[in-house]
């Protein structure tokens, strides 16, 4: 392994044994009370929590280092109006035609329709991209590599952030999402994989009676 462009990384700590897993234990029982959210209220998110948790996503592990994601914040009410509208014409068409029998019957526990009113009503939208081609220098374009499942993980880290700062979120995936690339104008090498809706959850804060597999179901030791 060559480690001629390597440096050394002094913010790297040492944490071992009680305080390790007290550690450990305190993230994950403050990640277990994340949800995702479908009632929001119209408080407004601080700017310097969605650009400190963008942030903490620009920090996750990407190909090459390619960093290859985009995270459109969008606030204007008149792009969210025409988004929602956009996204439900997909939900529609979903929920008449595309969906099996079994999706519709797996989602009936979650409530959903094609009703979509938190695209306007919650704080923010954040719609992810992956970026398949990396922009260079006039109309060049290099290569990214792993594209989608970097940006994948950049997401869940944006998630966990915006949970940290006590912002509830969705992740809303209608299919297509090129709809997306059209009401902001960015080229076909933008891949939109989840539109993110982040917002304060409205109180009494409601969401589905679902339970969590444990760790048995979800883990094998070797």
């Amino acid at each position: 392994m060559n480690l001629e462009n390597y440096s050394e990384w002094g913010s790297f700590r040492d944490i071992e044994g009680e305080d390790a897993t007290r550690r450990s234990q305190e993230f994950y029982e403050m990640i277990r009370t994340r949800r995702s959210i479908r009632q929001f209220s119209t408080k407004k998110i601080p700017d310097s929590v969605i650009e400190s948790a963008i942030l903490a996503a620009g920090t996750a592990p990407s190909g090459a280092h390619k960093q290859p994601w985009l995270f459109a914040v969008i606030e204007n009410p008149e792009v969210k109006k025409q988004i929602r509208a956009a996204a439900e014409e997909e939900e529609r068409a979903f929920y008449e035609r595309r969906a099996s029998e079994q999706w519709l019957n797996d989602l009936k526990p979650l409530g959903t329709d094609s009703d979509k009113p938190y695209l306007e009503r919650a704080s923010h939208l954040i719609a992810i991209f992956a970026k398949l081609k990396d922009e260079g220098d006039g109309d060049s374009f290099g290569r990214t590599y792993y594209p989608i499942e970097s940006t994948c993980i950049a997401t869940g880290i944006l998630i966990t952030a915006l949970h940290n700062a006590g912002v509830g979120t969705l992740t809303h995936t209608p299919k297509p999402l090129k709809f997306l690339n059209r009401s902001l104008g960015l080229a076909s090498h933008y891949r939109p994989l989840i539109l993110l809706v982040a917002g304060y959850p409205e109180q009494p804060v409601s969401v589905p009676r679902l339970e969590r597999k444990s760790l048995g179901e979800i883990t094998k030791f070797y």
